[in-house]
């Protein structure tokens, strides 16, 4: 959903590299896979990733289509194993950006809403609250305000389909600011981005990658020096 799947420029800066993983700063707009309907997807990339590997890397994580930033990739198999096992076991720090409309009665606080999906005929797939769905806790904190809308910084502890997405809607009360599932569409897209990884690997050392603030973000008043935060917690990891 969204605008247009953009052109992925591989030569542009990479959040991390090194011999088991690749984390790429992922533009809004671009699928992670084949959409049903055809379309570019992160897959027709793959290859230029390869930085003189044989094989091509993996995902081991998704990002909705019209999310941006860190997007962690696999080099080789091994790796895909241990990656999928930190974040199946809750191991991964996640550090999300969104933009909500208006301002917060607080700074802080956690959202614990669990979720399900439901599905109807005119509407289609989406994600509700629902008491008997799987647990989903979201740690927030409004970062700043201006021109009537505020950035807030999201943790989810989990990793559930459109958690942030529906976590905001349900728990601040406010959609993220060009959400079309949960919200109402916006002209530069959905204002959700991937702003920080943290993926441990046991005796070596974790990966840590930061994903600067996009110009969308920026557009509207939100300053790089606003996410400052999130590069400054990686690398104290």
């Amino acid at each position: 959903m969204g605008f247009h799947t953009p052109a992925f420029c591989v030569a542009e800066t990479l959040p991390f590299m090194d011999g088991e993983a690749i984390v790429i700063d992922k533009p809004a707009g671009l699928p992670v896979t084949q959409p049903r309907k055809g379309g570019r997807s992160l897959d027709d990339y793959l290859v230029q990733l390869r930085f003189g590997f044989q094989r091509s890397p993996t995902a081991v994580h998704r990002l909705d289509q019209d999310t941006s930033g860190c997007l962690l990739l696999a080099r080789h198999a091994k790796a895909a194993k241990r990656f999928g096992a930190a974040f199946e076991s809750g191991a991964v720090e996640k550090t999300y950006l969104g933009i909500v409309e208006g301002d917060l009665d607080d700074d802080l606080g956690t959202i614990d809403i669990a979720l399900g999906k439901t599905s109807t005929a005119e509407a289609g797939w989406r994600i509700v609250p629902d008491a008997a769905g799987k647990r989903a806790v979201t740690h927030w904190k409004r970062i700043a305000a201006t021109g009537g809308r505020t950035l807030v910084e999201f943790r989810p502890e989990t990793g559930r389909t459109h958690q942030i997405r529906v976590h905001a809607l349900h728990g601040l009360g406010k959609p993220l600011l060009g959400d079309p599932f949960y919200g109402k569409s916006y002209s530069s897209g959905l204002m959700l981005h991937a702003a920080g990884l943290v993926v441990p690997r046991g005796d070596k050392p974790p990966v840590l990658a930061a994903a600067p603030m996009p110009r969308r973000f920026i557009d509207l008043g939100f300053g790089p020096q606003q996410d400052q935060s999130v590069a400054e917690a990686a690398g104290d990891e």
